[in-house]
C-alpha cells in the first residue's frame, strides 16, 4: 500500500528581509542584499550580518516570552502565522493529533554565551534562572506545543544546516504513519553574535569585505569569497492531503518526495566529487516518480563558498542537463544555518504558487566554469509544477525536498 500524499496548508516565515512569509518572498524576489554591519559586532573581522528586525519578545507576547531564546522566539512567530494560514484554530483542534517537529542547528548557544559572560564577570548569581530554557535546541519545538495546545509527538531534529529539511522529513513520515493528523514542522535559527562570527572568520568561511557588506554574499559568482551570517525561522503546516481536502484547505503543494545521505568525508567540507549529495537528491526524486529532465526549478543550497558552490554547480549540471532555472536565497537572506533548509524549502513552495524563479542577489553570471543556469538581476517566469530545494550542512548531512503543485 502507497503511502498517503502530504500536502502543505500553511506557511509562515520570519527573515531579514521580513516579519512574514509574504515580505520575505517580496524581499528575495527583489534580490537585495538584507546584510549590514552591527553595532555588537564592531571591532571583529566580520562585523556586518542579515538579521531580523522588531521586538521580537513583544511580538510573541506574555511574560512567558522572556523565558524564550531569540531561535525560539523566531520559531514561535513563524508557526504562529502558518498555523493561521493554514485555517486551524489551536483552541479547538484535537491537541493529541498534532505533531510538532522543529530542528535547529545549534540552539541557543548565543544564551549560553551570555550566561557564562554573566557567570564570568559577576559570579553565579548574576546568571539567568531560565538560563536552561534560553539554551537547550527542543525549546522552539516545546514553546509551539505549549501555545497550540499540540500534545502529540514533538521532537527537534539537528542535522546541522540542513535540519530544516529533516524536520519536514519526519513529520512527513508521522503523517504517513498515521501517529498525527497535522504536523506543525520546519526550523529556527539565531547565531549572530560575537562568538560565532569570530568562529566564521577564523574558519575562513565567513566573507570579509572592505566594502559594502551588502555585496559580500554572491553565490556561484566567480569572486565568491565566503557565506554571510543570517537568522531567521520557517515552519509549515503539514496534512495528509485526504484530510485537507476534505476539510476545505488550500493545498500550497504537494511534498512529493525527500532524499537523504552523508558524505562521511570531512566535518566541513563536501565531498570533492559531489556524488554522495547527488544521492539524496537521487533518491528524492525517485520518491516522487520523477525523472530529472522533469525537474522545472532547483533551490540551491547556494553559500557563497569556494567549496561548497563549485560541488553544488556540478552536481546541479550533471543530474540536471536540461539547465532548470536555479535561484540562491542566501545572497539575499544569509545563511541562516539550520532554518535555512526550511526558508528555501518554502520559498520552493512560494515559487511554484507564483510560477517566478527570484534571482540570485550580486551575480551577474555564475562562473564560467559552472554549466548551471542561474537567474540574475530580476525574477523569472517559468510555468512550475515541479522543484527541489538542496541542503547540506556540515558533517556531511545532505537533504533535498522534491515539491509540486497540481
Amino acid at each position: 500500500m502507497s503511502a498517503p500524499a502530504v500536502v502543505v496548508t500553511g506557511l509562515g516565515m520570519i527573515t531579514p528581509a521580513g516579519g512574514d512569509a509574504e515580505s520575505t518572498w517580496k524581499g528575495v524576489c527583489a534580490g537585495i542584499s538584507t546584510a549590514r554591519p552591527l553595532p555588537e559586532l564592531a571591532g571583529l573581522p566580520i562585523d556586518f550580518a542579515c538579521t531580523v528586525d522588531g521586538d521580537l519578545a513583544g511580538a510573541v507576547g506574555g511574560r512567558a516570552a522572556y523565558r524564550m531564546g531569540r531561535f525560539t522566539l523566531l520559531g514561535l512567530l513563524a508557526a504562529v502565522e502558518a498555523v493561521a494560514d493554514a485555517g486551524h484554530d489551536p483552541a479547538t483542534w484535537d491537541g493529541t493529533r498534532v505533531a510538532v517537529v522543529v530542528g535547529t542547528s545549534s540552539g541557543g548557544t548565543a544564551s549560553l554565551t551570555e550566561q557564562a559572560a554573566l557567570y564570568e564577570r559577576r559570579g553565579p548569581g548574576a546568571t539567568s534562572p531560565q538560563g536552561v530554557l534560553l539554551t537547550i535546541p527542543n525549546m522552539p519545538a516545546a514553546e509551539i506545543a505549549i501555545r497550540m495546545h499540540a500534545t502529540g509527538p514533538s521532537m527537534a531534529p539537528c542535522t546541522a544546516c540542513s535540519s530544516g529539511v529533516t524536520a519536514l522529513s519526519v513529520a512527513r513520515d508521522l503523517l504517513a504513519s498515521g501517529a498525527c493528523d497535522v504536523a506543525v514542522a520546519g526550523a529556527t535559527e539565531s547565531l549572530v553574535f560575537p562568538l560565532v562570527m569570530q568562529a566564521f572568520a577564523t574558519s575562513g568561511a565567513g566573507a570579509r569585505t572592505d566594502g559594502d557588506p551588502a555585496q559580500a554574499c554572491r553565490p556561484f559568482a566567480p569572486d565568491r569569497s565566503g557565506l554571510v551570517v543570517g537568522e531567521g525561522a520557517a515552519i509549515m503546516v503539514l496534512e495528509r492531503e485526504d484530510d485537507a481536502r476534505a476539510r476545505g484547505a488550500r493545498c500550497r503543494a504537494r511534498l512529493a518526495g525527500f532524499g537523504a545521505s552523508t558524505d562521511a568525508h570531512h566535518p566541513t567540507r563536501p565531498h570533492p566529487s559531489g556524488r554522495i549529495a547527488e544521492v539524496a537528491a537521487r533518491s528524492a526524486l525517485r520518491e516522487a516518480g520523477w525523472t530529472p529532465e522533469e525537474v522545472q526549478h532547483v533551490n540551491a543550497h547556494g553559500t557563497s563558498t569556494v567549496l561548497n558552490d563549485a560541488t553544488e554547480a556540478a552536481l546541479i549540471a550533471r543530474l540536471y542537463p536540461h539547465r532548470p532555472p536555479v535561484t540562491a536565497p542566501k545572497g539575499v537572506l544569509g545563511h541562516c544555518m539550520g532554518a535555512s533548509g526550511a526558508i528555501e524549502a518554502g520559498l520552493t513552495v512560494l515559487s511554484l504558487e507564483h510560477g517566478l524563479v527570484p534571482p540570485v542577489a550580486n551575480l551577474d553570471a555564475p562562473d564560467p566554469a559552472f554549466a548551471i543556469d542561474c537567474v540574475t538581476k530580476t525574477t523569472r517566469r517559468v510555468d512550475l509544477r515541479r522543484a527541489v530545494s538542496h541542503s547540506f550542512g556540515f558533517g556531511g548531512h545532505n537533504a533535498v525536498v522534491a515539491l509540486e503543485r497540481d
